[in-house]
């Protein structure tokens, strides 16, 4: 592959990464004139047909503005590549980035505005409702379409990244006959438990960032916020409760910092495992130190070979081999994770590729527990009586810093100043004089009491450096009332402890020795999350709040800790 190839992929994959970005900060008149205009210089170089614009009728009757450019030649039949877009179809993540790969590698490029966005009829609302396999279903629609083109070869293609992404995992399940595999980035496999809640807590600045952002229909969030909990409305959307049902195979990218990090692993796990034929055991999963877009922060660099370009060449390969039957990497393993390791330290363990069989990988846990002087360690707490209490005030909540998000500052950020304040509880080991390896979902199990009905619980886990600095590694948060079941909430009585779990989802990072772990325990993290009122009322109701009184307990009956899995020996074998 040259490196012209190289260059021209990479671009579609950081291009289509920062769609709504793109979104947000372009005027879409103005952002599609430029790319036709990129369009045409690039079709005119490379000789491809003239774009031709469609409006492709779906089963209610309404019609989808969509795209379609193709190679040179006459009579000749292709493979597809298709992107569903809420961005533009001529924009960062349809036709301004297709040329090349259009005119270069031979196949057919479709780029739709979906339902009710750009020049498509309908209404974007509810947002992916008519993307999957329910009624209303787009995504087959347009596929079937294609295949009954006389450019079209029958073999098509889905790719897309975050809200492109989400809408080919909503795709997949409806079986479109003639979807040949897709190559799905940074995509929720939940919108529930990880674009509108976080496990059931609001996911405050994405949700709202996003639809204010990109000026989806508001009633959006005014529905998300009718339904706090997972019920029947939020299963009728969720490919994972169907990912029996698909039957193509599907390649996943994702990053560790991303917004949708645990959702994209979730995707690969289940439908590499229980997936139907054609899906099972055909998946591919790609995870590295990546956020939905750039980091906010110089702080940690990791080596070139940490580079998202340099995966880019797998998704030209992804299509060519089921498309076209050519497969030049045929023993490629089933996993490729990045572990993370000390920035800047030479010498330091981790910063490399490993490629595994399978994910999760086979792993003891080994557990931190919390003592009294905040203290972190491996073993288990001894006293009868041991805890910390703090005020949770919802009008002064906890500032995010970093972290897996959209449009705030993202990323391995230090949390110093926010470690500052008297509602902040740490948790901190003695300098490590070996390297310490987490690979795997990590979770908190806390026990804890409030004199509140509800309230919530967060962690954060960082890498302490040498010079003080606390950088972020995961973070979570549990809401009380969902402590048993997203589904059932149940208040708690005040003054009763608890057992909670937080969930901080996955990671892979090497603590080098030298270093310290820290766990930071509070009550908020905003706005990443919304504060909860502590009141027990709907957190949208907009009477008083409550300045909790919380306690965590780390005493020998309730012994909170960590939770870090550690891959068992050779198990992973490191990327050539």
């Amino acid at each position: 592959m040259t490196h012209r190839t190289v260059r021209l992929i990479a671009s579609l994959l950081v291009l289509t990464l920062a769609l709504p970005v793109v979104a947000e900060r372009k005027n879409r008149k103005k952002n599609k004139a430029a790319a036709l205009g990129g369009i045409a210089s690039a079709l005119a170089k490379d000789a491809a047909q003239p774009v031709q614009t469609v409006m492709v009728p779906m089963r209610d009757g309404l019609k989808l503005a969509t795209d379609v450019v193709l190679p040179v030649g006459e009579g000749k039949k292709w493979p597809t590549v298709l992107m569903r877009t809420p961005y533009g179809r001529a924009g960062g993540g349809g036709l301004a980035t297709a040329g090349a790969i259009v005119t270069k590698f031979g196949y057919a490029v479709v780029s739709q505005d979906m339902r009710g966005r750009g020049d498509s009829e309908g209404e974007d609302y509810p947002v992916f409702a008519s993307c999957g396999w329910g009624e209303l279903q787009d995504g087959y629609d347009t596929i079937e379409w294609i295949a009954k083109q006389p450019w079209s070869d029958g073999k098509i293609a889905q790719f897309g990244a975050s809200a492109l992404g989400i809408s080919a995992n909503a795709t997949a399940p409806a079986r479109p006959p003639h979807l040949t595999c897709q190559f799905v980035i940074v995509a929720a496999s939940d919108i529930y438990t990880q674009g509108a809640t976080w496990n059931g807590t609001p996911r405050k600045s994405l949700s709202e960032m996003w639809v204010k952002g990109t000026k989806l229909d508001p009633r959006n969030l005014v529905l998300w916020k009718q339904h706090p909990d997972y019920d029947d409305f939020w299963k009728q959307y969720c490919p994972e409760l169907v990912a029996d049902r698909v039957n193509i195979p599907v390649c996943y990218v994702g990053g560790w910092y991303d917004i949708f990090s645990q959702g994209t692993i979730n995707s690969f796990v289940m439908i590499q495992n229980k997936g139907d034929k054609g899906a099972r055991g055909n998946c591919r999963l790609v995870m590295g130190p990546w956020a939905h877009g750039d980091f906010s922060t110089d702080e940690i660099k990791y080596p070139s070979n940490a580079n998202m370009r340099a995966q880019v060449p797998l998704l030209l390969g992804w299509f060519n081999k089921w498309c076209k039957g050519i497969d030049l990497d045929k023993d490629a393993k089933a996993v490729r994770y990045y572990v993370m390791g000390a920035s800047g330290e030479e010498g330091a363990p981790g910063n490399e590729w490993r490629d595994v069989d399978q994910w999760p990988l086979p792993s003891k846990d080994l557990c931190y527990y919390f003592h009294k002087g905040g203290l972190l360690s491996p073993e288990k707490p001894t006293e009868a009586k041991a805890s910390a209490t703090y005020e949770f005030d919802p009008n002064n909540p906890v500032p995010t810093i970093g972290g897996g998000n959209l449009k705030l500052k993202k990323g391995p950020m230090d949390q110093r100043e926010a470690e500052k304040r008297k509602d902040v509880v740490l948790f901190t080991t003695p300098v490590l004089a070996e390297p310490v390896e987490v690979t795997g979902r990590v979770k908190v199990k806390l026990w804890a009491k409030s004199d509140c009905r509800d309230t919530d619980f967060t962690a954060k886990l960082t890498d302490v450096y040498p010079d003080g600095r606390s950088m972020l590694v995961l973070d979570g948060i549990v809401s009380a009332r969902y402590r048993e079941s997203m589904s059932d909430p149940k208040m708690m009585t005040p003054g009763r402890i608890y057992e909670f779990e937080i969930d901080l989802w996955s990671t892979s990072i090497i603590f080098n020795k030298g270093h310290r772990i820290r766990v930071a325990v509070s009550s908020s993290n905003f706005p990443r999350f919304e504060a909860n009122p502590n009141t027990g009322k709907p957190r949208d109701d907009q009477g008083q709040v409550k300045v909790a009184k919380n306690t965590i307990c780390f005493d020998e009956k309730h012994p909170s800790h960590v939770i870090f899995p550690q891959p068992l020996p050779a198990t992973a074998a490191k990327a050539q």
